[in-house]
């Protein structure tokens, strides 16, 4: 009897089980086990990153207190530095090479400081968007979160930035005779979609700059060639007039001129329709459409890989 109950209890004991003979892969499939840190889809990687919204809104705040927080004059040097950058420009281009040509002093100057002011709004958010991932490892290796929390929150203190700056801006125009009226509600939708425009550039930049931080030394040299093309100290149709027409063409077309100019149309009296390319409200759409679309898609791709050796 015992022998029988010793034999029987070893046939139970080396029965096979069900899952003998499946792979690793498919018995984590059966289970519902993922790969730690693996990308999700799509559509659930944009869920997480709404359920992270207020942690992008928090980051954004505590990276735009910190900037300053050692200098003496505080959060002031975000309007401080772009105003000194348009003095020099206005000196520089405006009294010496005479850039202003075509528009009067009382135009010329709001035309200036609005340029400096987008151009800085996109160039911030670029040069953020690639230290993102690499200058915040520390952050990405310790906690489990959509990283692109992070170009996207940079992006958006930028945007608090201008917001801020923006009151000075309208001081100046104020001061130079262009006066509120109905096109300054056009400087809303202009914001918004320079600010998708940004995000997803910054998306792209720190996917770029995860794997190669040396790109961060490149960058100031590709934003100043890319503001002396877009128009910030001079127009680009007067200035090229007497060159071929379709350089004037390219360069206004290219995003950082586009959403110059309508900023500059809706805040300046004086710098009229006739100073914009056509459709290009279109154009501004379809820049940030398919950047902030394009950015996005580019950055999830590589979600897996961010803060790996």
């Amino acid at each position: 009897m015992s022998e029988t109950t010793h034999d029987a209890g070893v046939a139970v004991g080396t029965a096979p089980s069900p899952d003998d003979g499946l792979s690793p892969g498919e018995l984590a499939a059966k289970y519902g086990l993922s790969v730690s840190g693996a990308r999700p889809g799509l559509f659930e990687y944009v869920g997480q990153l709404w359920g992270r919204r207020h942690f992008i809104l928090a980051f954004s705040s505590a990276k735009l207190t910190a900037q300053y927080s050692q200098a003496k004059l505080g959060q002031l040097w975000q309007v401080a530095t772009p105003l000194l950058n348009a003095l020099v420009y206005y000196l520089i281009f405006g009294l010496i090479l005479k850039a202003s040509r075509g528009m009067s002093h009382d135009v010329y100057i709001p035309f200036l400081v609005t340029g400096v002011f987008v151009f800085t709004f996109t160039q911030s958010s670029v040069m953020a968007g690639v230290r993102a991932i690499s200058g915040n490892l520390g952050l990405v290796r310790a906690l489990h979160f959509p990283r692109a929390s992070l170009p996207v929150s940079f992006a958006l203190q930028q945007l608090q930035q201008l917001l801020f700056s923006m009151i000075v801006l309208f001081v100046v125009t104020i001061a130079f005779g262009s006066y509120p009226g109905m096109s300054w509600l056009l400087i809303v939708p202009v914001l918004v979609l320079q600010f998708l425009f940004n995000t997803g550039l910054s998306l792209v930049m720190a996917r770029l700059g995860s794997k190669t931080p040396d790109l961060a030394q490149l960058m100031p040299f590709v934003m100043r060639t890319w503001m002396y093309a877009s128009g910030v100290m001079f127009s680009i149709p007067v200035m090229l007039k007497d060159r071929p027409g379709w350089i004037a063409d390219v360069l206004q077309w290219n995003p950082a001129a586009v959403y110059m100019d309508l900023m500059r149309y809706a805040l300046i009296d004086g710098y009229g329709s006739s100073n914009l390319p056509p459709h290009v409200w279109a154009v501004a759409l379809g820049w940030a459409v398919l950047v902030a679309g394009g950015g996005f898609v580019y950055f999830w791709k590589a979600e897996e890989r961010y803060g790996r050796g």
